[in-house]
This record gives structure tokens, sequence and C-alpha cells, in this order.
């Protein structure tokens, strides 16, 4: 098992020190540049906002975005299997001819 590297994770406006797989930073790195490239969108979307009102629409719309992701996925297996019926059906036809 590898050791955990420390990194700086900055989101918005506060530094957290997190410990990390050294596999996983570059997915890491890469999810707080999205996120910190959300929070300025969302801050020229809706003005006035505290920092934390834009972490959390940021959030939202994260975790809505990762569980589309899911759904497709879910919907894809589905799919997959319909269709690998479907193609059973037609083989077990084409054997009775």
């Amino acid at each position: 098992m590898s050791e955990l590297i420390a990194i700086s994770a900055l989101i918005g406006d506060r530094t957290y020190r997190i410990k990390i797989n050294p596999s996983d930073e570059e997915i890491v790195r890469k999810t707080l540049k999205t996120i910190n490239d959300k929070i300025l969108e969302f801050k020229t979307m809706f003005a006035g906002k505290d920092m934390q009102d834009y972490i959390a629409m940021v959030m939202i719309w994260y975790a809505t975005e990762k569980t589309k992701e899911g759904n497709a996925g879910i919907e894809k297996i589905n799919l997959t299997n319909q269709l690998d019926t479907i193609e059973k059906l037609l083989d077990h036809q084409l054997a009775k001819k």
C-alpha cells in the first residue's frame, strides 16, 4: 500500500491540507480546478452572494452531475442487458429453423 501525500486544496478562498493517494493526485487536482472554475462562473451569474453560498451551489451542481453520470451508466447496463436478451431470442429462433 502506498503512502499518502499531503497537498494543499484551494476551494474558493480557503486552503485545506489533505492527504491523498499519489495515484489520485491528478484527479483530485482536476476536481479542484473544476470546482473553482464553477465558483467563478456562479460568482458572475449571482452577484452579491458570499463564498459559502457559491460553494454550496457548486457542490449541488457537482453532485447532480455525478448522479446524472451514474444514471447514464445504469441505463447503459440496462440497454446492454435488453440487447443481450433480444440477441438470445433471435439466436433461439434461428436455431429452430
